[in-house]
């Protein structure tokens, strides 16, 4: 019994790595069907550069005073997200709604979603759960290799012995601890 309670463990921990978004592509939600009409935002992020992102509400959600915030979470070469961040976005004259970020030097990707916040009080998220969006840094680092549009980034620390990343856990030592647990626990 505790080899198949050992066996389902490291099954559950290797589907999330396999579901992962592939490195390098950007990733969007739909907007429709929700009170965001257009959403526009750059398809690459650099590092110690603005990232903006302007959206346009429908006219029924203009109309009733909703507020707009964008929740954002960076993930940098090393392998770390930083905790998820809200900011204000703010609504310009003609009636969009802007934001903008500089992320880290070594972002690898951002990720966001949208909450608009009603008058009542209730929030809307698009999506309503997760990230509904990535877009990749013009020179990142995940899964062992070097992507992105900045050429003269990827060849420097490509060439490099010691790329100075973080080492990631791996699956191997988590799935090997667990099994000797299951192992070691039948020798009662």
């Amino acid at each position: 019994m505790r080899v198949v309670a050992c066996l389902l463990v490291c099954a559950v921990l290797i589907v999330p790595i396999t579901s992962a978004g592939e490195s390098g592509i950007n990733e969007d939600t739909t907007v429709e069907g929700t009170d965001i009409e257009e959403i526009m935002y750059p398809n690459e992020a650099s590092a110690g550069s603005d990232f903006e992102l302007a959206l346009v509400l429908t006219e029924e959600a203009r109309g009733n005073g909703t507020n707009v915030s964008w929740i954002t979470q960076i993930c940098i070469n090393s392998g770390v997200c930083y905790a998820p961040e809200s900011h204000s976005m703010f609504q310009t004259s003609e009636g969009a709604w802007e934001a903008s970020i500089v992320p880290d030097d070594t972002v690898t990707y951002v990720n966001w979603r949208v909450e608009l916040n009603w008058v009542d009080g209730n929030t809307t998220s698009v999506p309503e759960t997760g990230f509904g969006w990535k877009v990749w840094s013009d020179c990142w680092y995940d899964s062992g290799e070097w992507g992105g549009s900045d050429q003269d980034c990827i060849d420097e620390s490509s060439s490099e012995e010691d790329s100075g990343m973080l080492p990631g856990f791996g699956v191997v030592g988590p799935l090997l601890a667990i099994s000797m647990a299951g192992l070691m626990g039948r020798r009662e």
